[in-house]
């Protein structure tokens, strides 16, 4: 974390089959949720900020709704002057109910100030994500897609080893590592398909959050295979990226902007974390439409498929897509909440 910015821990909580759990901890999932509820608004009252951001609510995270209600009424009752802006990814993905579309136009048009909505506006706008868009009465901002700047003179060696200059150096991330286990595994599976044709390195990352069993069993898959290197997590990936002949992933937004800013060739698989969730899907269609990756949906997965589409990417051009989008979404958004804030501070004089 940068030295400005202060880490406030939550007593965690787990997702699992659409059920609360608390983990190790010995405390109730009830005694967790009261705990939580209390912390943020204790933070809050400590902090005095100017703005509260949420990060998807109420969009989505309706499962917080015991901790996240609370704490914007409490804005509002106390700290009128503190404005509540959502954080919005480009695509919300999951089909909402008519019910819930009303609770969502009721919730932001009764605590929230401003939308901030993280997509180029050329590939997706708010009102293609959200049928109600003209019920929201808040500004809608479209920042532009939020990325990390690219590297430059990154050492290839450092991160591959000595390798032969044909040899494909192929990356495979799934995020945190909690769902994605299956591409993981039909990649290694692949890879033997894979070394009949083309000689490669694969440098596998699973995530600090995929289960050590898991782990365990992928490594056992691998057996003694020296071109598979699998690691839990690297704080290079963008590197890695950069330097890839091809990446192999999922298709969430965070991965998704790596292979927009480093241009690199890409395989991804979408996969929703609950059924109705196609956040991925629609992101990923709308991008190969475009040429810049290809998809393997997640029952099509073989490893006889994947190792053929992994050779017909490898004959591809690599092509950089930062001219095709605004990627510059971090720093925009930063100066607009700047600008905006000092707009309301003046008002308020």
């Amino acid at each position: 974390m940068p030295p400005q910015v202060e880490l406030i821990r939550l007593p965690a909580l787990w997702l699992e089959n659409g059920e609360f759990t608390v983990g190790d901890s010995c405390q109730s999932v009830e005694t967790v949720k009261e705990s939580r509820k209390n912390l943020l608004i204790s933070e809050f009252d400590r902090i005095k900020p100017d703005c509260l951001i949420t990060e998807f609510f109420p969009f989505g995270r309706h499962k917080l709704i015991f901790e996240l209600l609370p704490l914007v009424e409490h804005i509002k009752n106390i700290s009128p002057n503190t404005k509540i802006i959502c954080s919005l990814r480009d695509v919300i993905g999951k089909e909402t109910e008519p019910q819930e579309e009303e609770t969502i136009c009721d919730l932001m048009n009764r605590y929230f100030d401003l939308l901030l909505f993280h997509a180029d506006s050329k590939f997706q706008q708010f009102s293609e994500s959200f049928a109600r868009y003209r019920d929201i009465k808040s500004e809608v901002i479209h920042t532009g897609f939020v990325t990390q700047a690219v590297k430059a003179n990154i050492d290839n060696q450092q991160l591959w080893g000595e390798i032969n200059p044909n040899t494909a150096k192929i990356l495979v991330s799934v995020g945190g590592g909690r769902i994605g286990y299956e591409l993981l595994e039909t990649v290694v599976v692949a890879s033997s398909n894979l070394s009949q044709i083309t000689p490669h390195i694969i440098k596998i990352f699973t995530g600090p959050f995929m289960p050590e069993d898991k782990i365990k069993q992928l490594k056992q898959i691998s057996g003694d295979c020296s071109n598979i290197q699998i690691e839990t997590y690297t704080c290079k990936l963008l590197e890695y990226m950069q330097t890839a002949d091809i990446s192999l992933s999922l298709s969430g937004y965070n991965t998704t902007m790596n292979i927009l800013s480093t241009g690199v060739r890409a395989i991804v698989v979408p996969i929703g974390h609950e059924q109705q969730d196609k956040e991925q899907l629609v992101r990923t269609h709308k991008l190969e439409q475009l040429g810049i990756v290809n998809y393997i949906l997640p029952q099509d997965l073989t490893a006889s498929y994947l190792a053929e589409k992994i050779v017909t990417n490898l004959n591809k051009n690599r092509k950089l897509h930062q001219n095709n989008f605004e990627l510059n979404g971090a720093n925009k958004t930063a100066c607009f909440l700047k600008s905006y804030l000092e707009r309301v501070k003046l008002l308020a004089l």
